[in-house]
């Protein structure tokens, strides 16, 4: 139950970070059936880089292993080829207890290297959905599956491949334009934007939607919000359940 964050209750005050409350939710989801949640961290004002592209580290320790608790709740964590390339990621759970989800990228251009951690470090399976008949760098395995007419891979067809393969639940964690098409589907059920106390004041934005006429248009997520001890909100997103106006 989620009170005024100033009423302390004698243990723990209901704002304070709990991991079990905060994956509550796909912590109760069947483990047979489909369940995405997405995940962001930016700055107060909206930022995920600065104009340098730097972004590491725009969030705190705690949002980072709260992340990795995510991925040892989850089959497989996906990103775009974009985040792959510049953040050369090993997507495992290295900082808390659990097992490494299996790890997807996206790329229907078929612009993965072939010197990227994650294919050589033996620590989880490496899944790239990509075009029919496009190869992949040696230690992935490819997905195949055709593009929309805008040149990408719809996301709820890569969900769909995803649970043929058994891949029930799925974290989608970047970069940003692949969360947004996630959300623009309407395939993402959670999602968990991590808030760090700093303003940046330009660079890259977050979440770029597809656009509204009006404010009747917006998503509106029941939220639910937890502070991390080292200084970083968390906004729990239940992207099923919206909020009436």
């Amino acid at each position: 139950m989620f009170v005024d964050a100033g009423k302390d209750n004698g243990r723990r005050r209901s704002s304070d970070y709990d991991p079990e409350t905060a994956l509550d939710r796909l912590a109760r989801s069947d483990r047979g059936a489909a369940y995405v949640i997405g995940q962001l961290g930016q700055s107060l004002d909206g930022r995920i880089a600065t104009p340098t592209g730097a972004s590491k580290y725009i969030n705190g320790h705690e949002a980072l292993r709260h992340l990795h608790r995510i991925r040892a709740c989850v089959d497989a964590v996906l990103v775009g080829v974009g985040t792959a390339i510049a953040d050369n990621p090993q997507l495992t759970t290295r900082h808390v207890d659990g097992a490494n989800p299996v790890r997807v990228i996206v790329d229907p251009q078929g612009r993965m290297p072939e010197g990227l951690a994650m294919l050589r470090d033996g620590a989880a399976p490496v899944l790239v959905v990509t075009l029919p008949g496009s190869d992949v760098p040696r230690g992935a395995e490819p997905v195949h599956l055709h593009c929309d007419g805008g040149g990408h891979i719809r996301p709820g067809t890569i969900a769909a491949a995803l649970r043929e393969r058994g891949l029930h639940r799925l974290l989608v964690e970047g970069g940003a334009a692949t969360l947004a098409r996630f959300i623009d589907a309407g395939e993402l059920d959670e999602l968990h934007l991590m808030v760090a106390p700093i303003v940046l004041g330009s660079g890259k934005t977050g979440l770029n939607l597809n656009p509204i006429a009006g404010l009747d248009e917006a998503l509106r997520p029941l939220v639910r919000t937890m502070r991390f001890k080292d200084g970083d909100m968390l906004c729990m997103c239940d992207m099923r359940r919206p909020v009436a106006v």
